[in-house]
């Protein structure tokens, strides 16, 4: 069952982080100041903070106009919701 665990921590932690620098990034834009680039948040999103990046998105209404970004955040909020059931039903 530690790896449940383990699993979840990791995800929340990442779209903690991915959450914040999404915030971060909006702040940056608007008073037209250095960002953080976007492989940056889509490497995050896809790869630990899918969850984080989705509800930043719509919460700070920043990158929504991007194929990309609603893309790549979807897939990483399905697979790492899917990853969580597995290892949930597995335990």
């Amino acid at each position: 069952m530690y790896l449940f665990e383990i699993v979840t921590a990791a995800i929340v932690i990442l779209s903690v982080i991915n959450f914040v620098l999404y915030g971060v990034d909006k702040a940056r834009a608007v008073r037209g100041e250095w960002r953080i680039s976007e492989k940056t948040l889509l490497l995050l999103s896809l790869f630990g903070g899918g969850i984080g990046g989705l509800f930043a998105m719509i919460l700070f209404r920043h990158k929504t106009k991007h194929a990309s970004f609603m893309l790549v955040n979807a897939l990483g909020v399905i697979w790492q919701s899917a990853l969580i059931v597995f290892l949930a039903l597995k335990g």
